[in-house]
């Protein structure tokens, strides 16, 4: 059985994204033109330039200014922590499409697109006030 899960993530400058994540709090090791190895939590992600990914996957990657092929969930420590993301996200130069507000009265989120407009939530769910049942 697999021990662990690695997202591959297309980018156009594998540097630039770097720098992005790292501003939103990633570990960043093994940084390279060709390759980045980031993490956060027990996540692992690996940038690489397109090209590389329609190589491995053969198949043409997402063209994310018309689609969306995934949504990261990323979980937050409380609304505040939330916030502070996002206002990094926008200082890094990423895209905010869903601005912070609370959902269902138990969840508070938010939505943003990083660098290459790959989709990421943002999410603290208060589990105190989630409903019963």
């Amino acid at each position: 059985m697999p021990q662990e899960i690695w997202i591959n993530l297309p980018v156009k400058d594998v540097e630039k994204s770097t720098a992005f994540f790292k501003q939103l709090g990633f570990q960043a090791n093994n940084v390279g033109s060709v390759r980045a190895k980031l993490s956060i939590g027990q996540t692992t992600i690996l940038l690489f330039p397109d090209a590389e990914i329609e190589k491995f996957a053969k198949a043409k990657i997402a063209d994310t200014s018309h689609s969306a092929e995934v949504l990261f969930s990323l979980g937050a420590e409380s609304r505040e922590a939330v916030d502070d993301m996002i206002r990094q996200v926008e200082l890094a130069g990423g895209t905010i499409f869903g601005k912070p507000s609370e959902q269902d009265g138990w969840m508070y989120g938010a939505g943003f697109a990083d660098l290459d407009g790959h989709r990421w939530n943002l999410l603290y769910m208060d589990e105190s006030r989630m409903p019963k049942g």
